[in-house]
């Protein structure tokens, strides 16, 4: 399995890599906020902040293969998303039920419970609230929709872009 990994220093490549373009993202971050001005300063907090975050990033080991399966579903789900609730702004008819629906996930990975409560809000209709542990709480605009089998088809998304084991299931 092909893998992208890094924990902030250490595996040559890559955290070059990683150090660069988070230079290169706070150096554009700098340069939008200050007008251009003040590199003198902002040169030495670039650096400092590149560090801090690069030693703050915790582990994250990527599937290629699950990424490139991901990136499709995601962009996909999120047209639909923005798809549902722009119709249901238009039509006010349309079934709006909101609950609030704990889900127990079965990520033992704790970067990929965040994801996944970080990416929920891409399925229609639904926006992540909390995550406790290992229960995601996802307030949702139709509670009758087909929630539970939504989050185990995502859930099984997110742990092949981490390249774990599946979550349980057949899709």
């Amino acid at each position: 399995m092909s893998s992208v990994a890094g924990n902030g220093f250490g595996s040559g490549r890559w955290n070059a890599l990683r150090m660069s373009l988070h230079v290169l993202l706070f150096a554009a971050l700098w340069a939008v906020l200050s007008g251009g001005r003040g590199w003198a300063f902002g040169i030495p907090v670039i650096v400092l902040a590149a560090i801090a975050s690069c030693a703050l990033m915790p582990v994250m080991r990527l599937s290629l293969g699950g990424l490139a399966r991901f990136v499709p579903y995601f962009a996909w789900n999120s047209l639909l998303g923005g798809i549902d609730v722009a119709s249901r702004a238009v039509h006010p008819r349309m079934p709006i039920e909101p609950a609030l629906l704990h889900y127990e996930l079965q990520l033992e990975d704790a970067v990929a419970r965040v994801a996944m409560a970080n990416v929920v809000t891409l399925l229609p209709g639904t926006l992540s609230a909390d995550l406790r542990g290992h229960t995601l709480f996802v307030h949702v605009l139709n509670a009758r929709g087909p929630f539970p089998e939504a989050f185990q088809r995502l859930e099984r998304r997110v742990a092949d872009l981490f390249g774990l084991p599946n979550t349980g299931g057949a899709e």
